[in-house]
């Protein structure tokens, strides 16, 4: 009697006949014993042996359903068992999918929403603190790393954070600092002499840099409807930002060196978002499989921001207009414009309250940000952040609070938002796989991380 193959996809064979734990190959992901049938035993014979790349796993192919003496298994229905482990198997990881897919959309929902309120609530902000610019910035970096720490305190004594967590290498939380202080600064330098309808065409060489780094240092390959969508993105951002703006030319009077200033800190921005997730990657290797904390990541890398704007604050506060030895009086008029009290209040109405709804909608897009970085991957997150360029442009041409007469909208919005939302579409659209190529890593897509 012939024997009866059943391939199950996916599966790393155990080392022991005994051990009946089967692990996903990508996943790592247990199957429990009660998928198995216990009279049941699965024997290798004449396997295909194969490595994953990237995991180090072994893949033993085809799997052979034998009875526990070795021979054949004769009972009817035992071929049927290992079809329906197959398919049982087969069921959990697209239930696993299907949620993280879903996961991954309302986490981008989410961070595109919140960074429409951190555009506009910045807008807002500025406006009791419009003579004190710098110390909002300050205010924002420096406050991070208080509420940022207080929160991981706070984590760190409920077990949510481990000591495994915290005993990391710092060197990359370093390196993200870094990163982080040279973007701000490199930013601040540009954004003083480029006009503000030219600063968000020049950000979309944010996600170019992103698809770039994530090739060479992620290893990633993405699809070229991925990369098609990213560029009608791109395309569909600099329509809706460029109509009637006059962008082009005020980018022509600014000259070449500040454009080409203002996409390096999109560089140092998008390096440090790669860096992030190589963080998150290797910390799962490190943990065993899980995952560090996001506000490990956010509370390390945010204090050694903040001491490298500390060393740069010569630098900033001249690129602000504030001579060094007056920047003790600079900040306490600002704190008395913030608080709204005493005699410099004059002015700052609405003061301390949008400043302070900015900061936590910052604080808060932040995170999501961070979030989304970690459940999909860097690109993922660039384009739900992107999504909020138009957004806060229709948001604008709304009746908002102090802000006077609202805006109208470019000529061309509604163009750039269909091209910008196709390009969405596209980046998403998974083509069907053919049963050769369903085994690859897929490049994470906004429906799948």
């Amino acid at each position: 009697m012939s024997a009866s193959f059943q391939r199950v996809p996916n599966l790393q064979i155990p080392s022991s006949p005994s051990d009946r734990r089967l692990r996903w190959s990508h996943h790592h992901r247990l199957i429990p014993p009660s998928l198995l049938q216990h009279r049941d035993a699965i024997a290798v014979t004449g396997a295909l042996r194969s490595v994953d790349p990237r995991s180090g796993i072994r893949f033993l192919d085809p799997v052979v359903l034998r009875s526990a003496d070795g021979g054949p298994r004769r009972r009817r229905g035992s071929v049927v068992r290992g079809c329906a482990l197959g398919a049982r198997v087969g069921d959990v990881e697209v239930e696993r999918r299907r949620k993280r897919r879903a996961e991954v959309v309302v986490a981008a929902a989410m961070t595109a929403l919140l960074g429409t309120g951190n555009r506009v609530l910045y807008k807002l902000a500025l406006v009791p603190l419009k003579q004190y610019p710098f110390f909002l910035a300050q205010l924002a970096t420096f406050g991070y790393v208080v509420v940022y720490f207080s929160i991981l305190y706070a984590r760190y004594h409920s077990g949510i954070v481990t000591d495994e967590m915290l005993s990391l290498p710092k060197t990359p939380y370093l390196a993200v600092g870094l990163l982080e202080a040279l973007g701000a600064v490199s930013g601040m330098a540009a954004g003083a002499v480029l006009s503000g309808a030219s600063i968000p065409i020049l950000s979309q060489t944010f996600l170019v840099w992103q698809l770039l780094l994530s090739v060479i240092f992620l290893g990633r390959r993405y699809r070229f409807n991925q990369i098609l969508g990213c560029f009608l993105v791109t395309i569909g951002v600099v329509i809706t930002v460029a109509s009637g703006s006059g962008a082009g030319d005020s980018l022509k009077n600014a000259g070449i060196f500040w454009a080409l200033l203002m996409i390096i800190s999109f560089l140092f921005q998008a390096a440090d978002t790669v860096l992030k997730e190589t963080i998150f990657l290797d910390a799962a290797k490190k943990l065993e499989g899980g995952s560090v904390d996001l506000f490990v990541v956010n509370s390390f890398g945010s204090a050694f921001q903040a001491l490298f704007i500390c060393l740069l604050l010569p630098f900033l506060s001249k690129l602000w207009g504030v001579p060094f030895n007056q920047l003790p009086t600079y900040i306490r008029d600002g704190a008395a414009c913030f608080l709204n009290i005493g005699s410099l209040s004059s002015g700052c109405e609405g003061a301390p309250v949008l400043p302070l709804l900015f900061v936590i909608v910052n604080m808060a897009f932040n995170i999501s940000l961070l979030h989304l970085l970690k459940i999909s991957s860097a690109v993922v997150s660039c384009l739900a952040s992107t999504f909020s360029v138009p957004l806060s442009i229709y948001a604008f041409t709304l009746p908002l609070p102090y802000i006077g007469v609202a805006s109208s909208l470019p000529a061309g919005f509604v163009a750039g938002a269909v091209v910008l939302v196709a390009g969405l579409l596209l980046y998403s659209w998974t083509p069907p796989s053919s049963p050769a190529t369903q085994a690859q890593p897929q490049p994470p897509s906004l429906a799948q991380g």
